[in-house]
């Protein structure tokens, strides 16, 4: 039986200890600042990121998973007799599929090893399907199993997320279909989710703690019946409250696993400070 290797981007921002517990393999997105490239999670982490975001009189920007460091993951992992599968943020958010695609064709027959995967999601949302599937490998999965974990856990898992402007979003042109939710009034908080890989707009709740409450009605709505739930907040600069959405989601909907973590730099630079979501997903 081949041995499989996955590979993910940065922006699942998985917690450390799980990566390195199921040997996952992660290439960063990139954070553009004045000019310079920083490595997503690697040169530039999350409390350096809002540090500098506070006082910055320039906005960061951001780039796709660079063709040269795909190339270096598939075929390193390839050199060492793996089969690689490799599991990326939505198409519709970036164009690091593309860059997937781009480095699997430079391995020439090599690349036959690789299959490439668009998660039509991110961070945690995206998580819980790299995670799934490496749990199905260390049970003895083959590729085609894993494929159809993948579809099954994309179909079966999601987010919600609330955010304290669409201010970010909008100017970094990730908006999709929130933009219906640009111009009204400041003191409503925006609760998106992703759908078919694109960010939408699901209500304007008047404040945050509302917002925050209705996160969890809406995923408690999604997982309602379902047998065992995994459940993982992800803030950007919240932590306190993202804490305390995660121990009221678990006393009300009895997961089998939760996962704090934040999201990535490069989905800060996108969403904002303050945001703050909650992924799910089930059997």
């Amino acid at each position: 039986m081949s041995k499989i290797a996955i590979v993910s981007d940065s922006t699942a921002f998985i917690p450390v200890e799980l990566v390195k517990q199921h040997a996952i393999t992660i290439v960063p997105l990139i954070v553009i600042w004045d000019e310079k490239n920083f490595e997503d999670g690697i040169d530039i982490r999350s409390t350096d990121f809002y540090t500098r975001l506070k006082t910055s009189k320039t906005m960061p920007s951001t780039s796709q998973v660079s063709v040269g460091n795909m190339h270096a993951a598939f075929q390193g992992l390839v050199d060492q007799g793996y089969d690689v599968l490799g599991i990326f943020i939505s198409s519709k958010l970036s164009g690091t599929v593309q860059s997937a695609m781009q480095a699997k064709d430079m391995m020439g027959a090599a690349g036959e090893k690789v299959t490439i995967v668009d998660s039509f999601a991110t961070s945690m949302s995206m998580g819980f399907i790299v995670l799934a599937v490496v749990r199905a490998l260390e049970s003895g999965a083959s590729l085609a199993e894993c494929l159809a974990v993948v579809e099954k856990v994309r179909e079966n898992s999601g987010i919600f997320f609330a955010v304290d402007t669409l201010e970010f979003l909008h100017r970094g042109g990730r908006i999709g279909g929130a933009q219906r939710f640009i111009g009204s009034a400041l003191n409503l908080k925006p609760i998106l989710t992703l759908k078919d890989g694109k960010v939408e707009g699901v209500e304007r709740i008047r404040t945050k703690s509302k917002a925050h409450d209705r996160v969890i009605d809406l995923v408690a709505e999604k997982v309602k019946g379902k047998s065992n739930i995994r459940l993982a907040t992800l803030h950007a600069n919240a932590g306190e409250d993202a804490k305390a959405m995660l121990d009221r989601a678990a006393q009300r909907l009895n997961p089998v696993e939760t996962i704090f973590t934040e999201v990535s730099p490069v989905i800060g630079t996108h969403t904002g400070p303050g945001t703050v979501g909650l992924a799910y997903s089930f059997d």
